[in-house]
């Protein structure tokens, strides 16, 4: 059996090396001239900040489009609010979508790096293309030329931004010596700065970029990332020789398609009853496959076919019996089982995020008919997502210093709450919000209705603060819901596949945003009927936003409902 796993080109790798006392890195990276990596001039914070600071450039970008987005589609190129809102949801499922083309071309070909690299000149032109067209007056050109420039910008900023979100949390930690407890240590306090420059992004977005495009103009607030944008090409090129880089092996996309393949050719051979007789690397075997392998299960047994090992016969001699289209081992196969048992919870998701999602489209067409005025200050709707930039920077440590130890105390979990309780509380407190949106949009118009502006295009007496509840509770929903998110993928997921299940993570939120665009298409063409003004008008005094909210908050309960069904269910990955 181990003169067969040498010949295998597939799980063929070099083994790593033990010394962590080496000046070299223990972890088998490599410095920008292939050779081993020299732990005193690679790597660590100094490679870690500049890649740090290119995802800032990144997220200040991203936030700058998308936080104020649908005011620029209804105020400058005067679309109506429900197609702005589908359009918004649209864009950002791209975004989130594009990293899965991202992930592949960083895990098969390019490498974390290089993806970057080609991926950080797309992003600046599409910034620079929204930059030009938002400076130029309108008069130089048609309307449909001026949105035609505007959505090419967008999708071309929302291409480039696949080939980052991806790569750069993966290729700051690949600067930490895995095999160095002490670098180890630095690994986990990098993810700590990598969220928080995420959410300070965030937050100067919300704050000064919208107050720039609703009081100076679009194109200065556009033209700021366009110049970050160039400037984190030019950092993270700067640094090259001081990155550790992981060498590429075979594509995780790759190996599920081996064992579906694999499984398929085989189809009609019995199962054996010996599950000892599935084929399996040696556990003496020096590669990083074999120090991963995941213990068998039963569940999706049509996949075990993979890894039945045929006899010899007149037909296979032919073949190398050891083809890994032919022959998967039992962990390649519950790699595949893994994700297919996360599927159902990776879809509890969809309707998480379409509700994260009223964020930036519904939430904001609401506060424009509400009245922003607090003292001798106009609040722009889209800033008001800064209560929820600061709800998470808020629930984050009450999440770690009080309820973690008072859920320690009833569960006896080292953690507090089990990942399915965790991500529970984040549904739950989700479907809170869009109950909540729904009375306050009642009571909304009722006051409209009260004061004669049933008809009219106008703002209610009602402050734009009551909105403040929503985003507090869409602020905890993300510390419960969308962390567990990324700590679940990370756990369960198989050791080859980290990246993958990051960019699937990824796909939950556009696949969210893409159920928006759905829900608002689908609410356009219902709610219209006969001239009927519908749910979501222009005026939005004369329509049911409330409606929607309300269907919103029965889809959510019945998303909880089926995420406690399945989570009952679940397995967790086991080691073999």
């Amino acid at each position: 059996m181990e003169a067969a796993d040498e010949e295998r080109p597939l799980l063929h790798v070099q083994p790593y090396p033990q010394d962590v006392g080496s000046e070299y890195t223990s972890d088998g990276s490599v410095d920008i001239n292939k050779q081993p990596a020299l732990k005193r001039n690679t790597g660590n914070w100094r490679a870690c900040s500049m890649i740090l600071g290119v995802e800032f450039c990144e997220c200040m970008a991203f936030f700058a489009i998308a936080r104020n987005l649908v005011s620029y589609l209804t105020t400058v190129l005067h679309e109506s609010k429900v197609t702005a809102a589908r359009n918004v949801s649209a864009w950002a499922g791209t975004c989130f979508l594009t990293p899965l083309i991202g992930a592949f071309l960083a895990d098969t070909y390019l490498g974390r790096y290089l993806t970057m690299v080609v991926s950080l000149p797309v992003y600046f032109v599409g910034m620079l293309v929204l930059t030009v067209s938002a400076s130029v007056p309108t008069s130089y050109y048609t309307g449909d030329v001026h949105r035609t420039v505007i959505y090419l910008g967008i999708y071309i900023a929302a291409l480039g931004s696949g080939g980052i979100k991806p790569c750069a949390s993966a290729f700051g930690a690949d600067q930490f010596d895995s095999a160095d407890p002490m670098e180890l240590a630095k690994k986990a306090s990098f993810f700590n700065w990598y969220y928080f420059l995420i959410t300070f992004s965030s937050l100067l977005s919300s704050t000064v970029l919208v107050w720039l495009q609703d009081n100076v103009g679009w194109g200065i607030s556009f033209a700021i990332p366009a110049v970050l944008m160039a400037l984190g090409l030019t950092v993270l090129v700067s640094g090259s020789r001081v990155y550790r880089f992981r060498k590429l092996r075979v594509s995780p996309f790759t190996s599920i398609c081996q064992v579906v393949v694999a499984a398929v050719r085989k189809w009609h051979v019995q199962l054996p009853d010996d599950i000892s007789l599935l084929y399996e690397l040696a556990s003496s075997s020096l590669t990083p496959e074999a120090s991963h392998k995941i213990q068998h299960t039963n569940q999706f047994r049509f996949l075990d076919k993979a890894a039945i090992v045929l006899p010899p016969s007149a037909k296979t001699l032919m073949v190398p019996p050891m083809c890994p289209w032919r022959l998967c081992t039992v962990t390649q196969v519950e790699e595949l089982k893994i994700l297919l048992r996360m599927f159902p919870v990776w879809a509890s998701f969809v309707i998480f995020y379409a509700v994260a999602g009223q964020t930036t489209s519904t939430f904001i067409e609401q506060g424009m008919v509400m009245d922003n005025r607090v003292g001798p200050f106009a609040i722009p709707p889209a800033s008001l997502s800064i209560i929820s930039v600061f709800s998470v920077l808020i629930w984050v440590p009450v999440y770690e210093t009080v309820l973690v130890p008072l859920a320690r105390r009833y569960t006896g979990k080292e953690k507090g709450f089990s990942q399915a309780q965790r991500l529970g509380i984040g549904f739950a407190l989700s479907t809170l919000t869009m109950v909540y949106s729904a009375v306050l949009e009642m009571k909304r118009l009722a006051m409209a209705q009260a004061s004669g502006l049933a008809n009219e295009n106008v703002p209610t007496r009602m402050s734009i603060l009551w909105q403040g509840p929503s985003y507090v509770m869409l602020g905890a929903a993300e510390v419960f819901a969308s962390i567990g998110m990324t700590e679940f993928f990370y756990d369960q997921a198989p050791y080859s596949m980290k990246s993958l299940c990051a960019a699937l993570a990824q796909l939950a939120i556009a696949s969210g945003a893409y159920f928006n665009t759905i829900m608002f298409a689908a609410v356009a063409v219902a709610t219209t009927q006969g001239g009927a003004p519908g749910w979501i008008p222009d005026n939005l005094n004369e329509g049911h936003l409330d409606y929607f909210f309300w269907m919103m908050a029965t889809l959510s309960l019945l998303n909880l409902a089926q995420f406690v069904h399945n989570s009952l269910r679940f397995r967790v990955k086991t080691a073999s």
